[in-house]
């Protein structure tokens, strides 16, 4: 059960209550449970829960520099420099549309090559989502058949399920086992990999960079490195390893977690076509053939709802990324010292019996009205919260919506056809996230 510790902590959970302390080998860890515990510690105490505990193998992963497993001043300078880089790039709201809305008919070619026939969707989706975060970082997109490309995409997939091993649970718990342990061996030639080929596109930008033009966040990082030591400050946190692994981080989490959820998006149709039709009807009755944009979403509340209510019951990040407390700590009667680690447990959020009517059904009326209108919750945790919620949560949102509505309206998902919808099986993989179970879809075409 390591590589499902979240199913075990929620089942504690019951037990025992919503915060409660677990030994993961001599690492004491408290966990926290419930949309009421865990939003009191990341929102209403944000600033004592807002630390990243670095487990050793996401220091491995990290060596102490990017965004997503470093704490300090390296991690605020770091996290704000990408919040408004992101912005300048694309993660505002007419810039990322503009580069999804070209990648689409790329997703769209690849699907209609099957001509209907069974294919594994994790690919295409996968290599479809990155390229947004690709063009946002590098400034350009890549083709699907280009090696580099494919191979970095390839490496993130491979590294969350390396990540969520029960092996690599025990190389937390005892990091002296560390030489042991092949996946560790597999993870850290995956990191070198990584690192290479990051460096090598990096150096590619650098040769033919334009400080007054910058294409993306890689360009904006060199022309800041530049200026700060051109003023003759050599001990800024711009250098090249944070620059690498902020890349990174980025490149991996921008590809994972949304091209993951979308997957799971077209899994849940094909599993419920009663509630793939009323999608299509929406979309059909609203959009009609024309590209569907952002500012449709306002207009198609069950569709909207639909993709809320997969994030909500897919719960890719069942246990977020690890928190430690940045001080001692007082927190519903419980003494908690400086440096534990905790983790909120989100998917005791997402699926929280005092805040869903269905926790463990796929029910999209979980996000809407009496009237079919669209419902915020305020139990949607799935971009966790505080000091630590996803930075793309923006772009995911949007990607979602864009990449969703343009697949459906273009295409009928079903099971391959010696499979029944009762058959396809929601059982996610084990890893850091949670993926689908390796399956074939057959996406028909309705043009």
């Amino acid at each position: 059960m390591l590589n499902k510790l979240y199913v075990v902590s929620s089942y504690l959970s019951k037990k025992y209550g919503s915060i409660f302390t677990v030994h993961f080998g001599p690492k004491k860890v408290v966990v926290l449970a419930g949309y009421k515990t865990v939003k009191q510690a990341l929102v209403n105490q944000a600033e004592d829960f807002g630390d990243r505990d670095i487990t050793p193998v996401f220091y491995d992963f990290n060596q102490g520099h990017g965004i997503l497993f470093t704490n300090g001043d390296s991690w605020k300078e770091m996290r704000r420099f990408a919040l408004t880089n992101l912005r300048d790039f694309g993660m505002g709201k007419k810039g990322s549309e503009e580069k999804i809305l070209e990648e689409i008919p790329y997703l769209i070619e690849v699907l209609e090559k099957h001509e209907g026939k069974a294919f594994d969707t994790a690919q295409p989706v996968l290599y479809a989502v990155s390229n947004i975060i690709s063009a946002i970082v590098y400034g350009s997109r890549f083709e699907y058949t280009d090696p580099l490309f494919t191979g970095l995409v390839d490496r993130v997939n491979e590294n969350v399920h390396l990540i969520g091993s029960a092996s690599m649970q025990m190389y937390n718990m005892f990091p002296w086992l560390g030489p042991w342990i092949n996946n560790l061996t597999h993870l850290k030639k995956n990191v070198a990999d990584m690192k290479m080929e990051v460096t090598e596109l990096v150096r590619g930008l650098k040769e033919t960079l334009n400080p007054h033009m910058c294409r993306g966040f890689v360009d904006s990082f060199l022309v800041r490195k530049q200026t700060l030591e051109e003023s003759g400050n050599m001990d800024s946190f711009y250098h090249d390893d944070n620059l690498v692994f902020s890349v990174g981080n980025l490149f991996g989490a921008g590809t994972d977690t949304t091209g993951t959820t979308l997957r799971w998006g077209l899994l849940l149709m094909a599993k419920y076509p009663h509630i793939q039709d009323q999608v299509q009807e929406e979309i059909s009755s609203v959009i009609g053939s024309r590209q569907p944009l952002v500012e449709d979403r306002k207009n198609l509340p069950y569709t909207d709802a639909v993709i809320h209510e997969t994030q909500r019951l897919a719960s890719i990040a069942p246990m977020a990324v690890p928190h430690t407390t940045s001080r001692d700590v007082t927190f519903q009667g419980y003494f908690i010292k400086k440096g534990t680690s905790v983790i909120p447990l989100l998917t005791s959020v997402l699926q929280d019996d005092s805040e869903w009517e269905s926790p463990h059904t796929f029910n999209p009326s979980h996000f809407l009205d009496e009237q079919g209108g669209f419902v915020k919750r305020d139990a949607f945790m799935a971009f966790s919260a505080g000091r630590r919620v996803c930075l793309g949560e923006g772009l995911a949102r949007i990607e979602l919506f864009l990449f969703f509505t343009s697949l459906l309206q273009r295409f009928r998902f079903s099971p391959p056809p010696e499979v029944t919808e009762d058959d396809l099986d929601l059982t996610p993989l084990p890893g850091f996230t949670l993926h689908p179970s390796p399956h074939q879809l057959c996406a028909v075409s309705r043009v």
